[in-house]
């Protein structure tokens, strides 16, 4: 299967990286187009492939594209590869978006077949993503005739691969907001929180990143159920209405929210315990 990248920004060097240093011997990533040439080349020369001036040049030369531009390229991108439809019958195209579904390439020709593939995956980095990429765990959904196929590479790239509908793609895509940028902004709320003590940055850090790192370290190891500790786990009425009591605004409001989940998480690690008393103050 010769592969080709459209776009070369942190996605597409991460997955043509990716490819291009894996042994499976049924794939061969031929290279990169861009509408940015110097990022197609310096694309290339990292992945050990080729560059390509013209977007035509590339689908000629592949069986398979992966889209990795911003989702609001995406379709003035296939705008484009519709003009070229001659040169894509019977080839497989894939986005890699998280929100959207392979619905949003429904637009080229009607003899290519279409997918979204997505990495649940941080990429912050162009040059080292990729070591660490086969941790990302892949969703795919779109055609039925190629999306056996497309599991069985990406597993045999040593993947974790879920097929999952169309429909789910967004509800999909919000979990994975949940797990990873909304947890950021959880841990800037706290940080907000310690400035007003008087902390400054230095102090924030060696206050907050221990603390973060073995929650996670729990979280990674076991589960919710495990993890959690603090006072809703314990019961402790007395200090989340000392806490909701400093709080303000959208700290006021994001602390019940956040505590009524854990609220569901203690009353089934405890069953014996009684979290009415709770639940109405979070009400």
């Amino acid at each position: 299967m010769k592969i080709g990248i459209i776009g070369a920004g942190k996605m597409g060097y991460t997955l043509g990286k990716h490819f291009s240093v894996s042994d499976l011997p049924d794939i061969q990533l031929v290279g990169y187009y861009s509408r940015n040439l110097l990022s197609a080349i310096d694309a290339a020369q990292f992945t050990n492939s080729n560059y390509f001036e013209m977007l035509e040049e590339l689908c000629v030369k592949c069986d398979m594209l992966f889209l990795t531009v911003p989702d609001g390229e995406i379709k003035k991108l296939v705008a484009s590869l519709n003009e070229l439809s001659k040169f894509l019958s019977g080839k497989i195209i894939c986005h890699t978006s998280g929100a959207l579904s392979s619905l949003e390439l429904s637009g080229i020709c009607s003899d290519v077949y279409v997918y979204s593939v997505h990495p649940i995956f941080a990429v912050n980095s162009k040059m080292e993503a990729y070591k660490n990429f086969v941790d990302a765990f892949i969703t795919i959904e779109g055609d039925l005739k190629y999306i056996d196929y497309i599991k069985v590479l990406f597993t045999n790239l040593g993947h974790n691969v879920k097929v999952i509908s169309p429909d789910d793609k967004v509800k999909y895509h919000s979990a994975a907001v949940f797990s990873s940028n909304l947890v950021i902004g959880l841990y800037h709320m706290a940080e907000g929180i310690l400035k007003q003590c008087g902390f400054n940055d230095i102090e924030i850090d060696l206050a907050l990143k221990p603390l973060f790192i073995n929650n996670a370290n729990m979280l990674y190891e076991s589960n919710c159920k495990a993890a959690l500790t603090g006072p809703v786990e314990r019961c402790d009425y007395e200090t989340l209405e000392k806490h909701l009591f400093v709080l303000q605004n959208d700290y006021y409001d994001v602390y019940k929210i956040i505590s009524n989940q854990l609220v569901e998480i203690a009353d089934n690690k405890h069953n014996e315990r009684d979290y009415s008393k709770i639940m109405d103050l979070l009400s």
